[in-house]
């Protein structure tokens, strides 16, 4: 075999895993996300508080937070591809736990296991879009993201014509996704395996990346990112987790009606995952993370005061520009720390989980306290912090380093 056809065969191998993790992505997504877009099944079959079901949100979240920056730090030593289609086995138990729990307990025990199944697939699934990158590290990370953006935008469907009609135990056949997903980790695992085995020997004779900043100056950058964060997923918690509610209790929609609003949402975070990967790498990180914040304070403004029609509008708007920024965000900080890949992914997909958790709970209390139509009109503030990534270094001093 010529050296042109092992390249381009290596090539085709590689981009086939990036799909192949993308798709994986995709079908934990969707069986995490169908857990909040299912809250009116539960709370209808468990007579939930709207403050327990930020406790169900809680928990799952949590779980992911906790255990992503932990399993991220330790691959980066030593990288272990069992785990891929291990998370996909705490997934599969919590799908069948989530189908039979008759209690709310149990309902806990059970969106902790699908909180341990996305806290392990994260960052070894961020490592593997990483090593299939090559220049092109926001195009890839955007491709991972779609997977799960994808997943996102499926589950209301799912909870709309599978769980709906057949009620809580129509979980049970979200499980044959996690099925699906086990054979497919498996595959890409191999993979993987000989990708560690092959940088094992390179790594031996490389030089040791370098860190240009400080840790002081790390921090801050980390702090600022965090801050971003913050404002992004507890707003997007206010709109996954509450605004179906909302929809109903304001426009007097049936759940399949108010089911489209969150779709849609999904949806535009789905084309603004696939878009802003690509942009980040033509036009630079810093611009598309401002915008990916700070743009979407218009329409989330508008958003409360919209009827049904243009509130449809707003949520795909609003999926589009907030969505876009994620997967830069966590290029952004693995060029900040070179030679910590796994450990910069579990913390930012565990933060992303962790603020959306504690989110969930406090925005659950509030709509108890007060209304969750006021709660709703709060957190459509929360966009604006998003001007604060003008503190952020510029790309030129950081690009490269990853």
């Amino acid at each position: 075999m010529s050296t042109s056809m092992a390249v381009q065969q290596s090539a085709k191998r590689t981009s086939v895993m990036l799909l192949g993790v993308s798709f994986a992505h995709l079908l934990n997504d969707a069986m995490q996300a169908a857990v909040p877009a299912g809250f009116p099944v539960f709370r209808q079959s468990l007579d939930l508080s709207f403050a327990q079901i930020g406790w169900v949100a809680f928990t799952l979240n949590i779980t992911a937070s906790i255990l992503q920056p932990l399993i991220g730090r330790y691959t980066d030593r030593k990288p272990m591809p069992l785990l891929l289609p291990l998370g996909m086995l705490f997934t599969l138990l919590g799908m069948v736990g989530l189908a039979f729990a008759s209690s709310f307990m149990l309902l806990l025990g059970a969106v902790a296991l699908v909180g341990v199944g996305s806290s392990i697939l994260h960052p070894e699934s961020s490592r593997v879009a990483h090593m299939a990158a090559g220049r092109s590290k926001g195009l890839a990370q955007s491709i991972f993201q779609i997977g799960g953006n994808t997943g996102q935008t499926l589950a209301p469907l799912l909870i709309a014509f599978f769980i709906v009609p057949r009620g809580q135990g129509g979980f049970i056949w979200l499980a044959t996704l996690a099925v699906i997903g086990i054979v497919v980790q498996l595959a890409i695992g191999k993979w993987y395996k000989r990708q560690v085995a092959a940088r094992e020997r390179k790594d031996r004779t490389a030089p040791t990346a370098e860190r240009r900043f400080s840790n002081r100056y790390v921090t801050f950058v980390f702090a600022v990112l965090i801050l971003l964060l913050f404002s992004k997923f507890v707003y997007l918690a206010s709109m996954t987790g509450y605004y179906v509610f909302y929809a109903m209790e304001r426009f007097g929609l049936s759940l399949e009606q108010a089911q489209v609003c969150l779709f849609v949402l999904q949806f535009g975070g789905m084309v603004g995952t696939l878009l802003g990967g690509p942009l980040a790498d033509r036009f630079g990180r810093k611009p598309v993370i401002w915008l990916s914040i700070f743009g979407t304070a218009p329409f989330s403004l508008l958003l409360p005061y919209a009827g049904h029609a243009w509130a449809i509008v707003l949520c795909a708007c609003i999926g589009l520009i907030l969505m876009s920024g994620f997967s830069v965000i966590i290029v952004y900080a693995q060029e900040m720390l070179p030679g910590h890949v796994g450990t910069v992914a579990g913390l930012f997909f565990g933060l992303s989980f962790g603020l959306g958790g504690i989110g969930s709970v406090a925005l659950g209390w509030a709509a108890d306290a007060v209304s969750i139509s006021t709660m709703m009109h709060v957190c459509a503030w929360l966009p604006l912090l998003g001007a604060i990534a003008f503190l952020l270094p510029k790309d030129k001093s950081i690009m490269g380093r990853a």
